[in-house]
């Protein structure tokens, strides 16, 4: 979250991330993983292996990819689904027992606290995704920034500025 009173181009990730960033241990399991993310009101986090480095990413497209690949099925016990930021609902139904480092993507996009908002953004548009995540030496995840954060920053510097009139 955004405490600095800096010029929006002289933001940087540490600025605008959130912190502490919720990590999933790689061990979790889908079904786990999912009432995390939904009791946490968030629709993604890094995957982290036991010495807290980031392996890699799931979010709400990791569950959209499962869901198309068959994992709809209808489920025998207990229902859990995720709803996705735009509204859809995915059942975790077909395999919620297994890990999350079978579903999560690898090799999430990182950049260091120091990065610009500049890079930031470049990189979420590069990549065409909605955060990245912010890692310290070791590869240990100590926050977050997403699309919603840099358009936030936008807004707040677009109401400091003189109007054109």
């Amino acid at each position: 979250m955004l405490t600095s009173n800096k010029p929006f181009l002289a933001l940087t990730a540490a600025d605008l991330m959130t912190a502490p960033v919720l990590t999933i241990p790689q061990e979790t399991s889908l079904r786990e993983a999912a009432r995390l993310l939904s009791r946490s009101g968030i629709s993604g986090a890094p995957v982290v292996d036991g010495e807290g480095r980031c392996l890699g990413v799931l979010s709400s497209s990791d569950f959209v990819t499962w869901a198309k690949a068959g994992g709809e099925a209808e489920s025998k016990g207990e229902r859990v689904s995720f709803l996705t930021p735009w509204g859809e609902v995915i059942d975790i139904t077909e395999y919620p027992d297994s890990e999350v480092r079978r579903y999560m993507t690898a090799q999430p996009v990182t950049v260091a606290p120091a990065a610009p908002v500049g890079e930031l953004a470049q990189k979420m548009v590069d990549a065409h995704i909605h955060r990245v995540l912010v890692v310290v030496e070791g590869g240990r995840p100590c926050g977050i920034v997403t699309s919603t954060d840099v358009l936030a920053a936008v807004a707040r510097a677009a109401r400091k500025a003189p109007r054109e009139g």
